[in-house]
């Protein structure tokens, strides 16, 4: 908002169409914020631009010269700015309660949404919130209440009333009071509301705008001000105490004045000593600072390392850019973007512009749909979007790509009823991942076939035994021909090779291109000039040199290209998404078959025998089996049944089942599994530093050689051979440009990363989710497993064998005690009490001790329940027996006194003897370390037969870190220790960041919730096994594919160079070089998939 918003109205200026105005500055001062005018009674209102202009901020000193009402000493006072009645701190957490009556107030008479998720609201009682929104009003204030002790400001900021109870100048009961303010306060809270699903009516594109950087903004990336936060304009310090408040006019569309807009009356008022500030109009609110975006960018032709270094170097330089990570394999940049440093727009401009590739932004986050739209798209786009929808975008001559929020607006209720037809559902297009890979791999197909066509007569011309007194026809033909090769199908290399070299600095294989089919082509120009005058050279001219040379280098690239985009595609994990689902329709009645991008929150559909299960959900009627397989690697079928969890993408067997959705298609368990697995393709192991360092050195060395062959043959041609200078010159270029096209670096750039992106893919087919490269290059040197007990070695599912009870009374609070808690030794007491009638008692707060247990305080006593070792009881009479016979116990105490002894025992994994005994055969040193009792974990590891030196009992997170730490310090000789963490993930976080890699056995569909190196989707050790084996081939392959890269490189150069006297390669079959050298490397990461891992 600009300063500037009384006084004359602004003079407008032209911008885009509906483009809104803000400013450019956050620093502006309260007194500048401020609207005073000695001329005019009134406040003026603001002045929203018509679409197509926007306001021009006027003078930011808007005050009349003098004095502010706020000087230094009131500056200096408790008084805070925006609560001139209170001191400070003015809020406190009576606030918090306000805050939460209001929001749960207007929940209550917000409308229900009809497609959206029923949302119980209870609605306010006895003048009191609900714990519903008492909790939202804690989560989201409570942290900003605690570092500032004020809420106001932050209120102000989103267009909301402010908390605290006397406020003249926002009291909507005060006659003063303009009801468009009510008006306002309502839909932005029922706009802004975290628990309402409801609809508030349509946006307009550029309110539409607001609503994402709002949505930025929501999510803590906010703009930091420059000298003081944008709140400050809330202040009334150039506004005496005693002026009225003058309300502020608001537009229809939302926007309102804030109230340091509308609090100066026509009295002249001193003004503020301030120092003018610069500002700016900006007319696209998208194009403004708000925090961090991440960007995912597909990159349409990149074909060898250099390509990969001239795009890490470009998006280097660029300011906004962080955390940058490219793939060569993938044709991919991710990168976050500091918005107030650039747009994204900005970012793909300049990386287009100097680098020659073109880029297309993936949007992996949110619900989006591809509409076939008739008419004109953009008269559809420019309509009133309807609520939930945040953006647009034409993606195809007739395609509108619609994001939209799933949780506010369902896609099936945004197609057959906000729109319905003529507007349809676009063909679905597949993984958008590989879309950039498909068409670089049609574009280069289409370009090697024009080229084959072009070359074909110009080979028939050189090598055809044709009458000679045509020649010259023949000849200008072959001009003709190779000129359209050089210009159409070379000519892209010149821009790339050249802007590369500039910007970027990298010399690249496209430069040996460019120099090569110039040198060949020129030279062949000269010859036939020569020969046009009537004096031709002895060589002739070689155009079938320069046309077969460009056409084999493409015929190389497709190739090339055509393998890797085919083993992409072979290890994708999102083609397992179904494409449909049946769905019973309450409206219609009975059931109906639906694309699958079409299911909301809300549905129930049904799975028939042999199908796809279409996403995540729970089952609710039925019960079959299920393959898991493909996903878990699990190779029997799982038993599901009502309220068992079914996993998208997996196959049913015999049975029908009803299914309620749990998660969009959007955002399941296969978006998440390839996600993580696109995560490791995307990082790069040290080994790739080695490729990256050797290829860095290739392309100019190569031009050395080059010179030096070139300088050889010459001096052998005159001195040796007694040739003419001329006929020497021409064979020294023929050999010259043979090495330079001959060598390829590409085997050298696609050696480590190929391997990483077919091993990762494989080991996820297997259930094993490596999310970095790191992980497969370290995890075949592991030296140490260190293994969790609970959950982990055993099955998990305690059971209770035996108890000591003193005070039956006492066990309704020990069940209120444990019941909420997911540690599994209180489910196994939990589920032992409900099972012996036990009817809990409800205990307030329990609070969990990670290692110990749980306590909470009921009417004045404290409630324990836990190990025994925390309470003291370990010598205890009742608890020695339960230990001696390798229980895990858990005390239960009131006031220090035990009232209740539980033992539990579990059962080992099936192949936990086997995976142990493994591990220890090829010399890797196995431990456990558990929270557990030491006789529990001593029986368990003995049955194991672990030494009972690397057993360690009754160990909290901190110290399962600690023997880590201590692991990891034990270097044998020259090699580091590789320790690997294998836990379940209950009170294993710490372990897990500490080890060298960290694995996490998971037994649900919450994949990325782990913050391990290593998920195993099924609960069997043996993955830890299937983890090293998979290590160890992706290693070799790449070992394998530098030992390729450098024999072919050297034999290859060494017989483009004339080395072998009486071997050579021609210069026109040097372009095959890119196609021998780089499939055997891509052979030898696709055979991962047939190697037994």
């Amino acid at each position: 908002m600009g300063s500037g918003c009384c006084g004359s109205p602004p003079a407008p200026v032209t911008e885009p169409p509906a483009a809104p105005t803000a400013a450019s500055s956050d620093a502006t001062s309260s007194c500048q914020d401020a609207c005073c005018d000695g001329n005019d009674g009134d406040a003026a209102p603001l002045e929203t631009s018509e679409p197509g202009q926007a306001a021009v901020p006027l003078d930011d000193n808007c005050c009349s010269s003098g004095k502010c009402a706020d000087d230094d000493s009131e500056e200096e006072s408790d008084v805070p700015d925006c609560c001139p009645d209170t001191t400070a701190p003015c809020c406190d957490t009576s606030c918090l309660d306000r805050l939460a009556l209001r929001e749960c107030s207007m929940s209550e008479h917000l409308p229900p949404k009809e497609d959206a998720q029923a949302i119980a609201f209870e609605g306010p009682a006895d003048g009191k919130a609900c714990n519903r929104h008492l909790t939202s009003a804690l989560d989201r204030y409570g942290a900003t209440l605690q570092a500032l002790g004020c809420l106001c400001r932050s209120l102000i900021a989103l267009g909301q009333e402010t908390c605290c109870e006397i406020r003249e100048r926002h009291s909507l009961s005060s006659a003063i009071s303009s009801p468009s303010i009510e008006k306002q306060s309502s839909r932005s809270l029922a706009r802004n509301h975290p628990d309402s699903y409801c609809s508030t009516g349509p946006a307009t594109p550029s309110q539409a705008a607001q609503n994402r950087l709002r949505l930025r903004k929501t999510c803590g990336q906010r703009v930091a001000s420059a000298t003081k936060p944008s709140a400050d304009a809330c202040a009334g310090s150039c506004c005496p105490k005693d002026k009225p408040f003058n309300a502020p006019s608001v537009k229809e569309d939302g926007c309102q004045v804030s109230c340091a807009d509308a609090c100066c009356s026509s009295s002249a008022t001193a003004a503020p000593v301030v120092d003018k500030l610069p500002t700016q109009t900006i007319s696209d609110v998208e194009k403004q600072g708000a925090g961090k975006e991440h960007v995912v960018l597909s990159v349409s032709g990149m074909t060898c390392t250099g390509c990969e270094t001239k795009l890490n170097r470009t998006l280097a330089t660029v300011p906004a850019v962080r955390d940058l990570k490219t793939s060569l394999v993938l044709s991919r940049a991710e990168f976050d973007i500091d918005l107030r440093l650039g747009s994204v727009e900005e970012v793909v401009k300049h990386l287009e512009r100097t680098t020659e590739f073109k880029c297309e932004r993936i949007r992996s986050q949110g619900a989006s749909l591809d509409l076939i739209v008739p008419g004109d798209p953009a008269y559809f786009m420019s309509q009133t979007w309807p609520e939930g929808v945040i953006d647009m975008a034409l993606v195809g001559r007739q395609t509108v790509r619609v994001a939209f929020d799933a949780k506010t607006v369902g896609a099936r209720h945004l197609v057959e009823k906000i729109w319905g037809p003529p507007v349809e559902l676009a063909p679905p297009r597949g993984d958008t991942a590989l879309e950039a890979g498909s068409k670089h791999v049609r574009h280069v197909g289409y370009m090697t076939l024009v080229s084959a066509i072009l070359t074909i007569p110009v080979l028939v011309l050189a090598w055809a035994p044709l009458p000679a007194r045509r020649e010259l026809a023949y000849s200008a033909a072959s001009l003709a021909l190779a000129t359209i090769v050089q210009v159409v199908i070379a000519g892209p290399f010149y821009p790339k090779a050249l802007k590369a070299l500039v910007f970027s600095r990298v010399i690249e294989m496209d430069l040996l291109i460019v120099l090569s089919t110039s040198a060949a082509y020129i030279f062949s120009v000269i010859s036939f000039g020569y020969f046009v005058a009537g004096n031709p050279l002895s060589t002739g001219q070689f155009f079938e040199t320069s046309t077969l040379l460009v056409t084999l280098i493409m015929v190389g690239r497709w190739v090339a290209a055509l393998a890797r985009q085919k083993a992409i595609e072979s290890i994708s994990i999102r083609s397992l998404q179904g494409p449909t689902a049946i769905i019973f329709d309450k409206e219609r009645g009975g059931e109906r078959e639906i694309d699958a991008r079409l299911l909301q929150y809300g549905d129930t559909f049904k799975v028939l025998p042999d199908t796809r299960v279409p996403t995540d959900g729970t089952v609710l009627i039925g019960s079959s089996e299920i393959d898991e397989s493909m996903l878990t690697g699990e190779s029997r079928p799982v038993e599901k049944y009502p309220k068992s969890v079914v996993i998208a993408g997996s196959i049913n067997g015999p049975g029908v089942m009803t299914v309620r959705l749990t998660r969009l298609p959007g955002d399941n368990t296969i978006h998440a599994i390839a996600a993580m697995v696109d995560e490791a393709k995307l990082s790069k192991p040290k080994l790739q530093d080695l490729a990256d360092q050797v290829a860095s050195y290739f392309v100019p060395v190569v031009v050395a050689l080059t010179i030096i062959t070139f300088v050889i043959w010459i001096a052998v041609g005159v001195a040796v051979r007694g040739q003419g200078a001329a006929k020497a010159i021409v064979e020294a270029i023929t050999y010259a440009i043979t090495v330079l096209i001959v060598s390829c670096p590409c085997a050298i750039g696609l050696a480590v990363p190929m391997v990483i992106v077919i091993a990762s893919g494989v080991a996820a087919e297997r259930g094993i989710i490596f999310k970095s490269a790191t992980a497969i290059e370290v995890a075949h040197k592991t030296s140490h497993v260190v293994f969790d007990k609970t959950g982990t070695l055993t099955r998990g599912n305690l059971a209770v064998v035996g108890n000591e009870c003193i005070d039956d009374e006492a066990l309704p609070l020990l069940l209120g005690l444990v019941e909420n808690s997911r540690h599994p030794v209180s489910v196994a007491v939990a589920a032992h009490l409900r099972g012996t009638g036990v009817t809990r008692v409800t205990v307030p707060e329990p609070k969990s001790l990670t290692g110990k247990g749980i306590e909470s305080t009921l009417s004045g006593r404290k409630l324990q329940a836990g190990n025994s070792r925390w309470l003291g009881q370990s010598d205890n009479e009742l608890v020695q027996p339960l230990l001696t016979q390798g229980c895990t116990v858990l005390c239960f105490a009131i006031d220090n006194e035990v009232k209740a002894v539980y033992g539990l025992k579990d059962e080992l994994r099936p192949d936990a003897a086997k995976t142990v005994e493994t591990l220890q055969e090829r010399g890797v040193s196995v431990h456990v370390v558990s929270g557990d009792d030491d006789g529990a974990v001593r029986t368990l590891a003995s049955k194991l037969r672990i030494p009972a030196e690397n057993v360690r009992s009754r160990s909290s997170p901190a110290n399962k870190k600690d023997y880590i730490q201590t692991l990891l310090g034990t270097v044998t000789g020259r090699k580091q220790p590789v320790v690997v963490f294998c836990g379940d993930g209950t009170n294993d976080a710490v372990a897990l960041a500490q080890a060298t890699i960290g694995v996490h056995m998971n037994e649900g569909t919450d994949v990325a919730q782990s913050a391990a190196d290593v998920v195993l989707m099924r609960p069997s050790l043996s993955g830890v096994l299937t983890m090293i084996n998979a290590s160890r081939k992706s290693v070799h392959r790449i070992w394998f594919n530098f030992g390729w890269s450098f024999v072919y490189n050297t034999f290859a150069v060494l017989l483009a160079a004339g080395a072998f006297v009486n071997a050579r390669i021609p210069p026109e079959f040097a372009g095959l070089g890119e196609l021998v050298s780089v499939l055997p490397v891509i052979a030898a990461a696709v055979l991962l998939r047939w190697s037994k891992i």
